[in-house]
């Protein structure tokens, strides 16, 4: 298998939970063919998809195709992710909650945002880096304000070329399993007074008092 190969055998495995007919040619792809099953864990890695490959695979049944180490190590990542994500829920409602008290309603974005959601039939599938949320440029100030006085401190990464115009740098709490992104906006400047945190208000979800984009 080469990498274009290896990429489309991943990405169609992503989707066997949804579609019968991919679900089908994975599985005759799996009974027939020699899977590089080394190149499938480099390539599902770097592309931050490894734990959702298992749990689709799982899901299908098709486990008993793979080796069994592979297996055992694929279970045994994808239950650390599933914890992390666990501890990243938590952090999340406790920021949400701290934040609402001093009358400030972030939106919660991108991988955090899809937790809460609960979008996922396992909170394993989705690997999440950092807790990104927006407010408005009138709270944004009071939001860094807040944290900092709640103990989230800047990361110091001399090698991280933050945009500065779209979030403060990474802040994170000693305990706590992930940094947070502040953003004050979404695309690069010449695109914010079209979309912005009041443009994604309107369309944003509150769920269990969270509010999520």
């Amino acid at each position: 298998m080469n990498y274009k190969e290896t990429l489309y055998f991943v990405a169609t495995c992503l989707t066997i939970s949804l579609e019968n007919k991919n679900r089908v040619a994975i599985e005759k792809q799996l009974k027939t063919t020699t899977i590089d099953w080394d190149a499938v864990v480099k390539i599902s890695t770097e592309h931050f998809v490894f734990p959702a490959l298992y749990c689709n695979l799982k899901r299908a049944g098709f486990l008993h195709y793979l080796p069994q180490d592979l297996v055992g190590y694929m279970e045994h990542i994808t239950g650390l992710n599933r914890d992390r994500n666990q501890q990243i829920i938590t952090q999340a409602k406790e920021l949400n909650t701290l934040l609402l008290a001093h009358q400030i309603t972030p939106i919660f974005l991108k991988g955090t945002a899809n937790l809460l959601a609960g979008l996922y039939t396992d909170i394993a599938e989705r690997m999440v880096g950092d807790i990104d949320f927006i407010f408005s440029k009138e709270t944004y100030p009071k939001a860094i304000k807040v944290l900092r006085e709640n103990g989230y401190l800047e990361v110091l990464e001399t090698d991280y070329d933050f945009p500065e115009f779209k979030h403060y740098p990474r802040l994170k709490k000693e305990g706590a399993i992930a940094a947070v992104e502040i953003h004050k906006e979404l695309l690069i400047e010449k695109f914010s007074d079209e979309f912005n945190y009041h443009f994604v208000a309107k369309d944003s979800q509150v769920l269990n008092g969270v509010s999520v984009l």
